[in-house]
């Protein structure tokens, strides 16, 4: 239960001897090398449908699949369950399946479009144009009239809309029959009209302006209300973390409007960065180094530092500051919570890992108490640029023990790729993939402790989406986890 897609994918290429990908919810899609033939197979391994077609079988999820028939420059599709019974016949038509749609799919032939159920009912009939509008809701084209229609085919409102729009949180923003702004529910109805002209509600309850004479942009209120007239070059919401801040950028200098108290605050600096509740990280061209600057302005602390990165850790606000070889991890009252000397090799949810005075412990933000690591000799730090929005904390650890060996501990110190290797390479951002070296031949793991690929390859070299293996002239494929596999391609291609 606890095996992932990736290492199903590997056991099932093996059981049948036929690539496998796309595996999710029981169920994959198969290649077989020697026929060329596209089918489906089970997490047991059984081929449960062979297409008879020239063309490719696509998952979509679950037991839900499309079927391509190639004929010359022509393509048939049809959708299929897991046994290749027909839920939309083939024929000459094009399907949309967004990720997050499990409950309806748009079928698009002959310049007409419509949406079905994915047990192949007709939900709304052939229209000129059919566009999901958001998880709920569809705007449909006829006599050149948008209009919109829930999931089960009803029309919610009589409204006509100019075209089709894509509603976030419950709202969409549109320009009305007026030539006004308004934002409205999935219902159509009105919620609010604007004086202005809006360019974005993503900081709604505020919301972005523009004057179409000037270019310039402006902040207003939900309720037509300026809170900063249109004098700026750009304005920018935040779209992640708390979301409390939205930049007004003018001259190569920031004002942050705050939505917690409603105000307009200025500073000297052309980009901010919230480090922790009214406080920034800013940055300076001429010397290259950042520091710390509260809401009115204040350094609060110097630009000195070449990395400065805020992180919440069992549940606390902190800030990390690196300076040439110093590092530091400050409290929410900007006490560093480090010895003199100390160094990050790990930064997690729950705590931190630090090296102090040659050992390794598992440190923690609450007490300041600290845990050693029983037997690691090293561990391989991590670089700071590996943090991002999709990989906010560090991976688990490569390290080495006493006996010179190479392992896998987690954020708790727990062994989870055993002690076994001469050596092991973890790769920035969020790869899922390792390289394991054992007897001077190369495999690869993930940080399951799956194996992917057998150690037995005699080089390997890392490129953008894949890990190219060789061996006696023969050239072995691992395709990172965090790219889309495409059709054909399996977890090992040959």
């Amino acid at each position: 239960m606890s095996q992932t897609n990736q290492y199903t994918k590997v056991l099932l290429s093996k059981k049948t001897g036929k690539e496998i990908s796309s595996y999710s919810d029981g169920f994959g899609t198969a290649y077989d090398p020697v026929s060329k033939k596209q089918g489906i197979v089970d997490a047991q391994g059984n081929i449960t449908f062979e297409s008879p077609y020239k063309g490719g079988v696509s998952h979509i999820f679950k037991d839900r699949f499309i079927l391509y028939s190639e004929e010359g420059n022509r393509r048939k599709s049809a959708i299929i369950d897991e046994k290749g019974n027909e839920l939309i016949p083939l024929d000459y038509h094009d399907f949309n399946t967004p990720w997050w749609s499990k409950e309806r799919i748009i079928c698009s032939r002959q310049n007409t479009e419509a949406v079905y159920d994915f047990q192949g009912k007709l939900i709304i009939p052939d229209s000129d144009k059919i566009r999901f509008a958001g998880k709920a809701t569809f705007f449909v084209l006829k006599d050149k009239k948008w209009r919109l229609y829930d999931l089960n085919g009803q029309l919610v409102s009589n409204r006509e809309f100019k075209k089709d729009y894509s509603f976030e949180n419950g709202r969409a923003l549109i320009t009305n029959e007026q030539d006004q702004s308004e934002i409205i529910g999935e219902d159509g109805q009105t919620l609010h009209v604007f004086s202005k002209n809006v360019t974005d509600i993503n900081a709604y309850p505020y919301l972005i302006t523009q004057n179409k004479a000037t270019g310039k942009y402006g902040l207003m209120d939900a309720g037509d209300h300026m809170i900063a007239e249109e004098i700026y070059h750009e304005i920018t919401p935040e779209y992640f973390g708390k979301k409390e801040y939205v930049y007004l950028r003018k001259n190569n200098k920031t004002t942050v409007f705050c939505k917690k108290d409603q105000k307009l605050y200025p500073s000297g600096f052309k980009y901010l960065n919230p480090v922790a509740e009214n406080l920034f990280r800013v940055y300076s061209g001429q010397s290259d180094k950042s520091g710390v600057a509260d809401l009115q302005g204040n350094i609060i602390l110097p630009l000195e530092y070449e990395v400065i990165k805020d992180f919440i850790i069992s549940g606390k606000e902190c800030i990390y500051l690196k300076k040439g070889n110093e590092e530091k991890l400050l409290n929410q009252d900007l006490k560093n919570m480090l010895n003199e000397g100390d160094q990050i090799v790990g930064v997690y949810p729950e705590n931190v890992m630090i090296q102090r005075n040659g050992l390794y412990y598992r440190f923690s933000v609450i007490d300041q108490s600290a845990i050693e690591l029983k037997g690691i000799t090293l561990v391989k730090k991590q670089t700071v640029d590996s943090f991002n929005f999709l990989n906010v904390y560090s991976k688990p650890m490569v390290c080495m023990n006493s006996d010179h060996l190479y392992g896998i501990i987690d954020a708790k110190g727990t062994e989870i790729v055993p002690f076994a290797y001469e050596d092991i390479v973890a790769f920035d951002n969020f790869e899922n993939e390792i390289i394991v070296k054992k007897d001077d031949k190369y495999g690869v793991l993930n940080y399951q402790n799956e194996p992917l690929a057998e150690v037995m390859y005699d080089k390997y070299f890392w490129m953008k989406e894949v890990l190219k293996l060789s061996k006696d002239k023969k050239t072995d494929y691992i395709y990172f986890t965090r790219f889309r596999n495409e059709e054909g391609k399996n977890a090992v291609k040959r």
